[in-house]
């Protein structure tokens, strides 16, 4: 990782790299001699600044230089987080992971879902890497997916996230059910089968038609849609 970063420091005439590690937090990868190790094989040694422990480890080419002002930087040490908590405490900020969470990398769940994003989309934005920490996902078809809310707080996620120039949003009508997102929108007939898995994850029937809205960049449409049962479209699911 700091190779590339390295790399875009020098195509982009940047300075120096830096990063929020914090020496003794990770067993493995963050003791001192791991962090030496990876500065000196990067081919950047020198040039990485660790902020929150910079006071417990060798002055770096930035602090020698004086870009940085080595005295307001910090001592952080160990596997406790309550520096860093009160930390973003003092600077207002609220929405930081958890701290035992580790690489999203190493959950199959968001991984299956990324390489998936990646065989058929390619290029994607911020938005859409969160959304896939959240609700079910399913591959419709090749230029369709369809993402599920499992809870009130992957419903909040899932608007969140959503891009409202683009997206389709499904909502059953009348019954309490999961948002329901349609990354680009989809075809009439892809939109009436998200509508209908929809359903078959609320409270509605799935013996009749039912009211669904489905919100586009274009407006609010309703549609009628017959629910499928669950496990009719678990095949679909990534």
């Amino acid at each position: 990782m700091f190779k590339l970063a390295g790399k875009m420091m020098e195509d982009n005439k940047f300075d120096f790299l830096f990063s929020g590690e914090v020496l003794g937090q990770r067993p493995m990868s963050q003791t001192k001699s791991s962090l030496m190790y990876v500065a000196k094989h990067s081919g950047f040694k020198g040039y990485i600044l660790r902020p929150l422990s910079a006071k417990k480890l060798p002055e770096t080419i930035p602090e020698k230089e004086g870009w940085v002002d080595r005295e307001r930087l910090l001592d952080i040490a160990g596997r406790g987080r309550k520096r860093q908590i009160a930390l973003a405490s003092k600077f207002g900020i609220t929405d930081y992971p958890a701290p035992a969470g580790g690489c999203l990398l190493t959950d199959v769940g968001y991984s299956r879902r990324l390489k998936d994003l990646f065989d058929y989309q390619g290029a994607c934005t911020e938005k859409e890497l969160h959304l896939l920490k959240y609700g079910r996902h399913f591959r419709l078809n090749r230029n369709t997916k369809l993402i599920v809310g499992r809870t009130e707080k992957d419903n909040e996620y899932i608007l969140k996230y959503h891009n409202p120039k683009t997206d389709a949003i499904i909502d059953v009508k009348d019954h309490p059910s999961p948002i329901a997102l349609v990354p680009n929108g989809g075809s009439k007939e892809t939109i009436y089968l998200a509508g209908s898995i929809c359903v078959g994850y609320s409270k509605a029937s799935n013996l009749t038609p039912i009211d669904v809205v489905v919100k586009r960049p274009t407006g609010k449409q309703t549609i009628e849609v017959i629910g499928i049962p669950t496990a009719d479209f678990k095949k679909l699911i990534i």
